[in-house]
């Protein structure tokens, strides 16, 4: 092993190159801090330039009570962190990179050209002309005896000791990008509070669909649906038919809380709208009317404008007496169950919930049980609807780590900036 060089006791190790990492790295250099980032991967920031492949939508201009709603239980945690770096603030800093932004129909921001490939090379210039050293296939492996930190390295193991430390690792989700959630059995060797890591943002699958409907109907998107948990008010959106299941992002939006249904009863289900802009009385209305020699299949497309796979999913869920009864096929059409048993795989999901618990950290976010080692990220415990929440309280939760070392640096004795 190689041991760690003299000048290590002055710096700042982060590890992980992810939003969190990057913004408590650019709160250092700023304040005067040699920072050293570690990234196991080839390059940093790869799970943030996934999330723009297919539009980079970084955070969202609702009203700032319901965007804190988004982050559920965990708000009251989340409220300190978007209070100081909250969605307007986000847009002012891209801004800062030379980046525009732009509001979308839905109320999402996005950067105008819709890629997070330009936002991080301006920031990364940035980063580097502040002194930030990016140190990539670097892998953090734990602590040694002497606390010094194990680094996997290309030319073998190292050991630094820095002033303080952030780990920014994310959660478990897209392994192949860095997050593998490896972290967990560290941190809970040295006594830190962790939550079992979760999916969210996640599809679902049911106890087996049909072979009809899986050859004919797999990846076929439900538009104009309205969907939600036995009981509960049904939200708008659309999601899509898997080989397994439903995913998409109406699914996304409910995942947490079938997440939670299925962990306590086993299963949860869920209702579906088929269509939504109707009335009942109108469905059974248009139901009742004679259709004569008509197929059933015409008959809904005649009557109501219900095909393809909508139509294709009423007849896999509905009963089959439903069929003969207007009664019964309108209040399957306004109220279709569907059973989902669990969730996708963890490494299929967009994001995780679970990790550090808050109450295992200080307010600096820095964990109680380890004196100069700070958490950021979402390796933290909080989970929110893909949106721009998730990215904005990854921006947030690094720049209060940020600070928080910041603070925590200024007073020890020895780790003063260089």
């Amino acid at each position: 092993m190689i041991s760690a060089s003299s000048s290590s006791a002055h710096a700042v190790a982060i590890i992980g190159g992810g939003p969190a990492g990057l913004m408590a790295a650019e709160v250092l250099s700023q304040a005067g801090f040699k920072v050293d980032l570690y990234d196991g991967m080839p390059s940093v920031g790869r799970k943030f330039l996934l999330a723009g492949v297919g539009g980079m939508n970084i955070t969202h201009s609702e009203a700032y009570p319901a965007f804190l709603s988004r982050y559920a239980e965990r708000a009251p945690n989340i409220a300190p962190l978007l209070r100081a770096f909250g969605a307007d603030d986000l847009c002012e800093w891209i801004h800062g990179l030379g980046i525009e932004t732009f509001v979308g129909s839905s109320g999402r921001v996005f950067p105008t050209d819709m890629k997070a490939a330009p936002l991080l090379r301006a920031w990364l210039k940035r980063l580097r002309e502040d002194g930030v050293v990016i140190h990539t296939r670097h892998r953090w492996l734990g602590w040694n005896a002497d606390n010094s930190l194990r680094i996997e390295s290309p030319e073998g193991e190292i050991a630094i000791r820095p002033a303080a430390t952030l780990l920014a690792l994310g959660g478990a989700s897209w392994a192949r990008l860095g997050s593998d959630g490896a972290w967990m059995p560290l941190l809970e060797q040295q006594g830190v509070q962790t939550a079992p890591l979760q999916a969210a943002n996640c599809g679902f699958e049911v106890p087996a669909w049909s072979e009809l409907l899986r050859s004919k109907f797999a990846g076929a998107p439900l538009k104009n649906i309205s969907m939600g948990l036995q009981g509960q008010t049904l939200r708008l959106g659309e999601c899509v038919l898997t080989q397994t299941g439903v995913e998409g992002s109406l699914v996304y939006a409910l995942s947490a809380q079938i997440r939670e249904a299925i962990n306590h009863s086993s299963v949860a289900t869920v209702e579906i709208d088929l269509l939504p802009g109707k009335r009942l009385n109108d469905v059974q209305k248009a139901l009742s009317k004679p259709r004569g020699s008509r197929s059933m299949s015409k008959h809904l497309h005649s009557q109501l404008g219900l095909d393809g796979v909508k139509a294709a999913l009423l007849r896999e869920l509905a009963p089959a007496e439903a069929f003969a009864d207007p009664t019964l096929l309108a209040n399957a059409v306004k109220c279709l169950p569907l059973t989902l048993i669990k969730p996708r795989p963890l490494d299929e999901a967009i994001s995780t919930a679970g990790g550090v618990t808050f109450e295992a950290m200080d307010e600096r976010l820095m964990l109680t049980s380890l004196p100069g080692v700070f958490c950021a990220g979402e390796m933290l415990d909080w989970e929110a609807p893909t949106g721009g929440y998730l990215l904005t309280a990854c921006f947030a939760s690094g720049r209060a780590a940020g600070l928080g070392m910041v603070e925590w640096l200024r007073a020890q004795p020895t780790a003063k900036p260089l």
